[in-house]
């Protein structure tokens, strides 16, 4: 199964809102989405901090700050 990673903090409302914009895709795709709080390990916070959320497949990634949803979707789609 696909997953896609989600580094995130607690207190930021565009991860929460990413979060959330995640799921129908998620559902629609068969897609596992793991959440990772980017404060919780200083190798990430250090790539990302200022960055989140940070959505990434096999450490590439997809988009940050916002879900850019036909960009998903396209590569979603791609690796099927």
């Amino acid at each position: 199964m696909t997953k896609l990673t989600l580094i995130s903090r607690t207190y930021c409302h565009l991860c929460h809102e990413m979060e959330l914009a995640l799921l129908p895709l998620a559902a629609e795709f068969g897609v596992d989405v793991d959440v990772v709080d980017v404060d919780a390990d200083p190798r990430l916070e250090a790539l990302y901090d200022e960055l989140v959320p940070v959505l990434l497949h096999e450490g590439t990634e997809l988009c940050h700050y916002r879900l850019e949803d036909a960009k998903l979707r396209d590569y979603l789609s791609k690796i099927r």
